[in-house]
């Protein structure tokens, strides 16, 4: 792996993800923003927040797998959800700990949550891209 997540000492211990992630490998992997479209194109869970975290988070899976990495090589992970407010954090990460169940993994790289005011359809709650390191 080229990844190498940690919590310095000095910082807070957050449960969901680390604050640090160190990167050795020689290939790096921008991921777009993925929503939550399956492969056909449909949207998975309208009106869903928890349904579209999940589908994103497997698209990103998807597409890491696309490239030969998975969850382990990711270095950053940039949450964009729409008119985000702390009572959605819940659904947030219900619909993490579902893909992380399904995908086999525990994503907890560096992230940033950021509100918006919307996104590319209105359809759309939440958009999720991901930087990865690759040996």
């Amino acid at each position: 792996m080229a990844i190498t997540l940690v919590n310095p000492d000095g910082l807070p211990v957050i449960d969901v993800y680390r604050q640090v992630s160190i990167a050795t490998g020689s290939r790096l992997v921008f991921i777009a923003g993925q929503v939550s479209w399956d492969a056909q194109g449909i949207n998975v869970g309208e009106g869903d927040l928890a349904a579209q975290v999940e589908q994103c988070y497997l698209n990103v899976g998807t597409a890491l797998a696309g490239v030969g990495g998975s969850f382990d090589d990711v270095a950053k992970l940039t949450v964009h959800v729409v008119d985000w407010t702390p009572d959605k954090m819940p659904a947030l990460l219900e619909g993490i700990s579902r893909a992380a169940a399904k995908l086999g993994v525990t994503p907890t790289p560096p992230a940033t949550l950021l509100g918006v005011a919307a996104l590319d359809v209105p359809e759309h709650l939440v958009e999720i891209e991901a930087t990865a390191v690759l040996d």
